[in-house]
């Protein structure tokens, strides 16, 4: 089995794939990363770990740390210029952040065609691969939650509450959840625009806030669980 771990900035997500499907997939808060140890226990032989970490170098040796304590080496990927059936056209391809490049690299393998890639988590990303598989560089703004939290922490009577999408929001609650969504949906719909002219082009959508981003986009799409962690399955396959 090999084990896949996508570092992000709030949680640790893990797939076990065994070279030709996923048998067992999880996450873990990084507030609660020890208890990543009780996961790693109960696996079961592991051959070898591929990651992408976006969270940073003491992260990164914590859970070294804790891969070591069942005789696992950490890898982390770093963004190459070209790979996998990707070619990153980045300025400074190595600047790329490695969780891109990997959903990039999970993308072609998943859709041979063109594709806008969104990952919509944390921060939303939404980048532009084409028909050959050209990354051709894209968007970074604030996540779906993000943008919410920033209203109430950042003017004095918005508050952060649950609200629900509505085409005329009548309620402060629905404004706010509306107004955000439309910035997230305006984003990503703007970006398909760059491959909607090429063959089979999709809108490939992954992340915790897909759920309520794929109902309202008006863009050919396809929900993926985790882009991430198809990417580097797929460089695992292929090394």
């Amino acid at each position: 089995m090999d084990l896949l771990l996508d570092v992000g900035n709030t949680r640790l997500k893990w797939g076990l794939h065994d070279g030709t499907r996923w048998c067992g997939q999880g996450a873990v808060l990084l507030s609660a990363l020890d208890g990543f140890a009780d996961v790693l226990a109960g696996l079961g032989p592991v051959r070898r770990m591929l990651g992408a970490n976006v969270a940073g170098a003491m992260v990164g040796g914590h859970l070294g740390a804790l891969l070591g304590r069942v005789g696992l080496t950490a890898q982390w990927i770093s963004p190459l210029e070209e790979g996998f059936g990707v070619r990153n056209a980045y300025l400074e391809p190595s600047r790329l952040g490695a969780d891109r490049w990997a959903a990039l690299v999970g993308a072609r393998a998943i859709h041979p065609a063109a594709a806008l890639v969104v990952t919509s988590g944390t921060a939303t990303t939404a980048d532009v691969l084409d028909g050959q598989g050209v990354f051709q560089g894209g968007v970074i703004l604030p996540g779906l939650d993000l943008m919410r939290l920033s209203l109430a922490r950042d003017t004095a009577q918005l508050p952060y509450t649950d609200g629900r999408f509505q085409r005329t929001p009548r309620r402060t609650a629905d404004a706010i959840q509306t107004g955000c969504l439309h910035a997230q949906l305006g984003a990503i719909e703007r970006m398909f625009r760059l491959v909607a002219a090429e063959p089979g082009s999709l809108c490939l959508l992954n992340g915790g806030a897909a759920a309520s981003l794929a109902p309202l986009l008006e863009c050919p799409l396809r929900e993926v669980d985790n882009l991430v962690l198809e990417g580097l399955a797929r460089m695992l396959a292929s090394g």
